[in-house]
């Protein structure tokens, strides 16, 4: 179940790359699951969430800018690879799956990336215009996050 919640919190990345931490750091901050014995204590602390959950919402308004970069160029990709495996470790974590969260991070996030990349432009194309398929997006993303962290509780 763990590694299944950690794939899906890697898609979560793959649509929108911080707000994947950021619901897992604050599930973990909450004391919802526990990483304290873990390498990635750090995401049970107290400002982590804070930090993570501003870079979301930056994330989240930028995406919406018409000179943001695509998601599958090497950065925005390699981003979203980095925190779908952060995401995805911190879950494994919480269940002694460290690697297996890890690696099911990643591939989420892999998953995440193309897949949302294709679904937002059928519906951009739907639409006739990008912004309803963004928001979508988002909500997708974020209501997602919270019940995936929920989920490993």
């Amino acid at each position: 179940m763990f590694l299944l919640l950690a794939l899906l919190i890697g898609v979560i990345a793959g649509l929108r790359a911080m707000t994947a931490p950021a619901a897992v750091a604050s599930g973990a901050a909450l004391g919802w699951f526990d990483v304290s014995q873990t390498p990635l204590a750090f995401m049970g602390y107290q400002w982590t969430p804070w930090i993570f959950t501003l870079l979301a919402v930056v994330e989240l308004i930028t995406d919406q800018l018409p000179s943001t970069l695509s998601r599958k160029v090497p950065v925005q990709f390699g981003a979203r690879i980095v925190t779908g495996a952060l995401a995805g470790a911190t879950i494994g974590a919480a269940s002694s799956l460290l690697f297996g969260g890890l690696i099911a991070g990643v591939i989420g996030a892999v998953i995440g990336t193309y897949g949302g990349a294709a679904v937002r432009s059928r519906l951009a194309a739907s639409f006739g215009k990008d912004l309803p398929a963004a928001l979508i997006e988002d909500a997708v993303a974020v209501i997602g996050a919270v019940l995936i962290v929920g989920a490993v509780a």
